[in-house]
């Protein structure tokens, strides 16, 4: 290792900087620490530049031994005949690691001093929080079991299971200001775009049998019998999750935009937007809420529920436009064989006033999903048949609209015109035929003015909101929540949705190379064995996700042996605020 300068207008920086070889065998360098600018540096030292100088070469020589220290060869000696120590922890987790860095990056450790200072407390609540959200990305269980994994991490608790329960109130009640934060510091890692912000609403089930507080009972998505809770989400154009709320499972989704939309238009300073849902969140007064202060709206249209005159207009086959040409064309005329057209969209404006608001409607059409449809139905229909039972009459009642027993009729009549003795079901053609009628058209209503192409590109990013959801219920397991008060159901979906944001800053700085499932499976896998007195043994398989892993966080946990002291400086690097992804 050297020592190495650079010089700016007024003053001068010192470097040890050290020689390696790289993964493609070529000599290379980098920045090993930074030392400090020659004006602090020789006011502390209270010496000239040559004082500076001579202990900065005094400082490289003490780090090349250490580094030579930490990277010399080990020589293991095992016996055969002698047991491990009993109740000996000897696996640790490290893929938490890079979640830790991406903590730190975020400035929640001061996000947490702050809250200390309005609150009066005594645990830890920096360490609780990092613990929580570690355990919720990499093992979601209670919150008792996850107080027990977080023992299997490099870094165990210091804390006790009661101060989780204690620090979860907390959390709860500044949920709003450490959004509002994350926000803000998220910016410093990913710019976030907040030209078009997407909202939707889901909600989450409870292994309760009676309602309690915000849980109450209500239509279940899932269709699960249990009381349930609601979370209304605001994602940025980029899939960055930017706020939720939560509000009791009986309330209509229409009415919690405006509280929650005020809050990120004032919390966040986030006034002018697109905002885009679909039609279930798309009310007179949502509409009417996004008419001004420069914000707009793109809300999706179900075309069943137009008006007879408009439907008619959207479905005609006439007057309608390839994306990218002014030429107006008759949908009939395409040749869907063709694969240009089949995989083209076309489109068709209406103006549309209702509701006293002046819109537009924008229909487009697909080959591509009209044959998506067709199929999606068909499937259906062979299900419905086999819903008929060998008595004539389908298994069972059923009231889902989606579901395939719309596509069955009660025949109470024999073909010679007489009453039937039984009921006798069967496919209703005609359904079906009114359904084929939609196949591969869709529409929009905005009050924007922009070109058509980029509307419809902005609706097209929707299935990100969706995505959101999969994922908070699925790899972070959300639901069933099984916490009883408000406060603390709200403190766990605040970790979820922490963990959410987490997972996207990690797809993206991986340029979106890999899955959810495949993130998250493969640092829950990556374990270390501890040989006391030597170090840490990878016990996981090394990847290209884990590889690309070490690469994006400037550090490795893969090789052959990792000694103490090197493992501890990773830890210690993993805290680096001024280190940004």
């Amino acid at each position: 290792m050297r020592v190495t300068t650079t010089k700016s207008k007024s003053d001068e920086s010192f470097y040890i900087n050290y020689a390696f070889i790289n993964e493609k065998g070529k000599s290379t360098s980098r920045i090993y620490k930074k030392l400090g600018k020659l004006s602090e540096l020789s006011k502390e030292l209270n010496t000239d530049r040559d004082g500076v100088m001579a202990w900065a070469k005094e400082q490289a020589r003490i780090e090349t031994e250490k580094y030579k220290k930490e990277n010399e060869s080990v020589s293991i000696a095992l016996n055969p005949n002698i047991p491990i120590k009993k109740d000996q922890q000897n696996t640790f987790n490290c893929g938490y690691l890079f979640l830790q860095s991406i903590y730190y990056s975020l400035h929640l450790d001061n996000i947490c001093r702050n809250i200390k200072n309005r609150h009066d407390y005594e645990y830890d609540l920096n360490a609780i929080l990092s613990d929580l959200i570690y355990a919720r990305f990499l093992n979601p269980t209670s919150k008792l079991s996850s107080f027990k994994y977080c023992h299997s991490l490099l870094e165990q608790p210091t804390y006790h299971l009661h101060d989780i329960y204690r620090a979860l109130t907390v959390l709860a009640e500044e949920s709003d200001y450490i959004q509002a934060e994350l926000y803000r510091n998220s910016n410093y890692i990913h710019k976030r775009n907040t030209r078009v912000l997407y909202y939707d609403c889901t909600n989450y089930y409870f292994e309760i049998e009676q309602e309690r507080g915000d849980a109450k009972y209500s239509k279940n998505k899932e269709n699960k019998p249990n009381p349930i809770v609601g979370m209304g989400l605001f994602m940025d154009a980029d899939g960055f999750p930017l706020s939720f709320d939560l509000f009791p499972g009986n309330q209509n989704e229409q009415l919690t935009l405006k509280d929650h939309e005020h809050k990120v238009i004032n919390d966040f300073q986030c006034s002018q937007f697109v905002y885009c849902s679909d039609s279930g969140l798309g009310s007179k007064k949502n509409r009417l809420l996004n008419t001004t202060g420069g914000r707009a709206y793109v809300i999706t249209q179900s075309l069943k529920k137009l008006k007879k005159d408009v439907r008619e207009t959207a479905l005609s086959t006439s007057q309608y436009r390839k994306i990218g040409s002014n030429k107006f064309i008759d949908l009939n005329d395409l040749d869907e064989e063709d694969p240009e057209v089949f995989n083209s969209i076309y489109y068709k404006e209406i103006p549309y006033d209702s509701n006293e608001l002046s819109e537009t409607l924008i229909v487009t059409y697909s080959p591509k999903y009209r044959k998506y449809q067709a199929s999606i139905r068909q499937n259906q229909i062979q299900r419905a048949q086999k819903m008929i039972t060998d008595s004539g009459k389908p298994k069972k009642n059923r009231k889902n609209p989606n579901d395939p027993a719309r596509f069955l009729k009660k025949q109470s009549f024999t073909d010679n015109g007489e009453l039937a003795e039984d009921e006798i079901w069967q496919i209703d053609q005609e359904v079906i035929e009114k359904e084929a009628m939609y196949d591969g058209f869709y529409a929009v209503v905005t009050n924007l003015d922009d070109d058509v192409q980029d509307i419809i590109a902005i609706n097209k990013r929707r299935w990100q909101i969706e995505e959101c959801f999969r994922i908070l219920k699925s790899d972070f397991d959300a639901r069933p929540v099984y916490l009883r008060d408000d406060d603390r159901i709200k403190a766990h979906f605040l970790i979820c949705f922490m963990a959410l944001l987490f997972f996207r800053i990690l797809e993206n700085k991986l340029e979106y190379k890999y899955t959810a499932d495949k993130i998250v499976d493969t640092m829950k896998k990556m374990n270390l064995t501890l040989l006391e007195g030597y170090g840490y043994i990878p016990s996981y398989t090394r990847t290209d996700i884990t590889d690309d892993l070490h690469k994006l966080f400037g550090f490795r946990t893969d090789y052959q042996i990792t000694k103490k002291q090197k493992m501890r400086n990773i830890i210690h690097q993993t805290k680096d605020k001024k280190k940004i992804l």
